[in-house]
């Protein structure tokens, strides 16, 4: 009976041994759910792709762009409908001229367009900015590029902490969709979380990007899950909804779940059939 009580402590221990936060009250029931809008509802204006996330019965939103709309008239709709803005994205985009992290040449660049993202990040209400390393810089090595990742973020950090907004760095696959990412492989984003050492600094993780380079999603959520501070959703391949292609989010999502994870689990991918009824599907699922 001892030695029985001794392996139901350990087992009870896992989720901190592995690094997921110590959490009250069990895992969720149900994830919490966002819609990054652009790909899955094309065409339309943001106020009216809001009105679909809140429709579908989804908590939060996201989207590309903050300086093409109004953030007073934004936050307003998006209290109207009680929805949270999940995140916005800190340093424009894919490869980002003039302001990534790989090259230490851009690093002015970067903090300047992470202090304006800030300012954005308080009047949009989020807590969390998508943050990407830009391309690999020709001829320089990998090496000198991973420091220069952690040194950028860490000065980031210094800026981010005091308004408790956290930087989720993303991954990407460059065997399809970005050919020339510097970040392609999760192993490399956990060492630089751990390089970093922020809690305002973590890893979007792309399980369509990580399930094309690497694989072993649930041991890799399952081990990280503290080190994670944002989730996108999307098939392989061909980024369809889940339920069209190899992943199993059903075990995806209960592994997610069963970790305690809090913060938002977001659609990001094309629909290959009427976007609202996808997203009625995953949410019986997650």
């Amino acid at each position: 009976m001892e030695r029985l009580l001794s392996r139901r402590k350990l087992i009870a221990a896992l989720p901190v041994l592995m690094g997921a936060p110590q959490l009250s009250g069990g895992p969720p029931s149900h994830l919490k759910l966002s819609v990054r809008v652009e790909p899955l509802f094309r065409g339309m204006r943001l106020p009216d792709q809001m009105k679909k996330v809140a429709e579908a019965g989804y908590q939060g939103f996201e989207f590309g762009d903050w300086r093409a709309y109004d953030p007073a008239e934004i936050t307003k709709l998006a209290h109207q409908l009680h929805l949270e803005c999940a995140c916005l994205v800190g340093n424009r985009g894919v490869n980002p001229k003039g302001m990534g992290l790989t090259n230490p040449l851009e690093r002015d660049g970067f903090l300047a367009e992470i202090a304006a993202s800030i300012d954005a990040a308080k009047r949009y209400e989020t807590t969390r900015l998508v943050t990407l390393t830009g391309n690999e810089v020709p001829g320089m090595s990998r090496e000198d590029q991973h420091r220069s990742i952690v040194e950028g973020l860490k000065r980031a950090h210094e800026l981010v902490a005091p308004h408790h907004i956290t930087l989720i760095v993303e991954p990407l696959n460059t065997l399809v969709d970005h050919k020339g990412y510097y970040l392609n492989h999760i192993a490399e984003a956990w060492d630089i979380v751990r390089e970093v050492d922020s809690p305002f600094v973590k890893i979007l993780f792309d399980i369509y990007h990580v399930q094309i380079m690497d694989g072993n999603l649930i041991k890799n959520i399952g081990l990280n899950i503290g080190r994670i501070g944002h989730f996108h959703v999307g098939d392989v391949p061909r980024r369809h909804q889940p339920g069209t292609g190899e992943i199993d989010y059903r075990n995806v999502f209960r592994a997610i779940r069963d970790t305690g994870f809090r913060d938002f689990v977001a659609m990001e991918y094309m629909p290959s059939i009427d976007p609202m009824t996808t997203l009625a599907q995953v949410k019986a699922i997650a």
